[in-house]
C-alpha cells in the first residue's frame, strides 16, 4: 500500500507540475506581444518599463474659467498610482500643461504683472496636481519629461522649472513652442503635441512684427480668447453682422486662401457668439510683445467692394508666409497652404500628419507616434513606406467637458517590447474617469 501511495503521490506531483508548466507555455504565449498585465501600472517584468503619455490638462490661472476644474481631484489621484507604480518608466506629458491661451478675451492674462507671476499663479491654482508632479520627480524612480505645445507655446523654459524644478523638458533647439520626444532606446517612438502642422496653432515668427515685435503667437490665440468670452458669457446669441466678402475675382491663389480665412472666421464667430461689438477693443493683450487691445474687425477678413481685394489687419499675409513657417518650425514634410487651411480645425488634418511627416517619409524611422492636440483619443495602424506595420496614438484631453470625443482623462501606455524576436510593443489607450481605468483600445508592433 505504501508503494501505491508513493506511486499516486509522485502521479499527482507530476500533473501538478504539467499543471504549471502548460500555464506557463499559456502566458508565453500571452507574452509574445508584450508583458502581462497585473494591473494598468503594473506588469510581470519584473523592471520599470512602461512609458505613460498623457496631454492636455490646460491648467489655468483662474479656477473661475479655467477648463479642468473638477477633473484636477483624479488627475491627482491618477498621478498618485504613477508615483507608486513599481512598473513605470516615464510619465510624458506632451503639450498644453500649463495654458496661457484659455482666458476671456476682456481679461489681462498677466494682471499687469509678468509670464513668471502667471506661471506661479498656475502653480498656486493646481498646487495639488504640481505637488503630485514634483513628488514623483523628487522621488527621482520616474523620468517625467514635459513637451510643449500651443497653449503653453510661449511659455519659457526657465518658468516650468522654477515650479517643477528638475522636470526634462523636450524642446526643439532655436524654436520656442515645440519639441519632438523620443525616450532614451527608443529612436522608434516620436511624441510631440502635433500643433507645428496647424496654420492656427503653429509659432508664426512672421506675422503682426510692425505691432509686436518677436511675436510668435498665431490666430487660434485670439480666436481662443474669443471663444472664452463667448464661454463666461454663456452667449448663444448676437446682435453683430459678419460682413460678407465674395471671393476675389482676380482668381489669384493668395486671395483665394484668405477667402478660406474669412470662411472660417465667419462659422466660428456663429458658433460662439458674444455680446460685446465687432468693434469694441475687447480683446487684451500685453503678452508675447502686443501691447494694444482689439476688436473682432482687427482680425476679420473685409472687402471695400464685392469681388475685389480681401484685406486683414491682423495677420495681413499669412496666407503667404506658410511655406516659411513650415521651414523655421522644423516640419519635415512641406505642407501645401491649401491643406493647412482646409484641415485646420479638424481633428482628421492632425491625424493625418502622423503618416504624412512620419510612417510615408522615407527619411524617418518611427514607427509608433503620439500627438495629442486635437483633445480626440484614439489609435490606428497604418503601413510605412516600407509596407511595415505602425502605430499613430492620439492622448486625448483631461479638460472637464471635451466637446469633441465622448471621453476625457485619457492617457496612453506604451509597453516596450522584450529582447527577443517573438516580442512586440504594446500601445493601449485607457481613460480614468470616476477614477476607474478604462481600456479603450490597444495595438501592437513590432520595433
Amino acid at each position: 500500500m505504501e508503494k501505491v501511495r508513493s506511486f499516486k503521490s509522485v502521479a499527482q506531483s507530476t500533473s501538478f507540475i504539467a499543471l504549471v508548466v502548460m500555464i506557463i507555455c499559456l502566458l508565453s504565449a500571452c507574452n509574445k506581444e508584450d508583458d502581462v498585465v497585473i494591473d494598468t501600472f503594473n506588469t510581470n517584468s519584473g523592471t520599470r518599463n512602461l512609458i505613460v503619455v498623457i496631454s492636455d490638462l490646460h491648467l489655468g490661472a483662474d479656477i473661475s474659467y479655467a477648463e479642468i476644474k473638477v477633473n484636477l481631484e483624479p488627475l491627482k489621484e491618477f498621478l498618485k498610482q504613477i508615483r507608486v507604480s513599481g512598473s513605470v518608466k516615464e510619465l510624458v506629458i506632451a503639450g498644453d500643461m500649463l495654458d496661457e491661451w484659455f482666458v476671456p478675451a476682456t481679461t489681462n492674462t498677466y494682471k499687469g504683472k509678468d509670464q513668471s507671476d502667471f506661471v506661479d499663479r498656475i502653480a498656486t491654482t493646481n498646487k495639488e496636481v504640481i505637488g503630485e508632479l514634483n513628488q514623483i520627480i523628487q522621488d527621482g524612480k520616474i523620468l517625467v519629461t514635459y513637451v510643449p505645445g500651443n497653449h503653453d507655446l510661449t511659455i519659457t523654459k526657465e518658468n516650468v522649472d522654477r515650479i517643477m524644478p528638475g522636470i526634462n523638458q523636450c524642446r526643439d533647439t532655436g524654436v520656442l513652442g515645440l519639441g519632438t520626444y523620443s525616450p532614451s532606446g527608443y529612436p522608434e517612438i516620436a511624441i510631440e503635441h502635433g500643433h507645428r502642422y496647424n496654420y492656427l496653432c503653429a509659432p508664426d515668427p512672421f506675422s503682426n512684427q510692425d505691432i509686436a515685435h518677436g511675436t510668435i503667437l498665431p490666430p487660434g490665440y485670439f480666436f481662443t480668447r474669443i471663444a472664452v468670452q463667448h464661454v463666461v458669457q454663456a452667449c448663444s446669441t448676437s446682435t453683430n453682422v459678419i460682413p460678407i466678402i465674395t471671393p476675389n475675382a482676380s482668381g489669384d491663389v493668395s486671395q483665394a486662401l484668405l477667402y478660406g480665412y474669412w470662411s472660417s472666421w465667419a462659422g466660428w464667430l456663429n458658433m460662439f457668439p458674444i455680446e460685446n461689438k465687432f468693434d469694441e477693443k475687447l480683446i487684451v493683450t500685453n503678452i508675447d510683445g502686443f501691447t494694444d487691445a482689439f476688436s473682432v474687425n482687427d482680425l476679420l477678413p473685409f472687402q471695400e467692394t464685392p469681388g475685389g481685394l480681401i484685406q486683414v489687419k491682423l495677420f495681413n499675409g499669412i496666407q503667404d508666409k506658410w511655406a516659411e513657417r513650415c521651414v523655421v518650425n522644423n516640419v519635415s514634410v512641406p505642407i501645401p497652404a491649401s491643406f493647412a487651411f482646409k484641415y485646420a480645425v479638424s481633428a482628421t488634418g492632425t491625424d493625418t500628419m502622423s503618416v504624412v511627416q512620419y510612417f510615408m517619409n522615407s527619411n524617418s524611422d518611427k514607427k509608433i507616434v503620439v500627438f495629442g492636440h486635437s483633445h480626440q483619443s484614439k489609435i490606428s495602424a497604418y503601413k510605412n513606406f516600407n509596407n511595415q506595420k505602425t502605430i499613430y496614438a492620439n492622448t486625448g484631453t483631461w479638460i472637464d467637458h471635451n466637446l469633441n470625443s465622448k471621453t476625457t482623462m485619457n492617457f496612453i501606455v506604451i509597453t516596450p517590447q522584450r529582447n527577443i524576436d517573438d516580442s512586440q510593443t504594446s500601445i493601449r489607450l485607457y481613460n480614468f474617469e470616476n477614477k476607474i481605468v478604462t481600456e479603450m483600445a490597444r495595438d501592437s508592433v513590432r520595433l
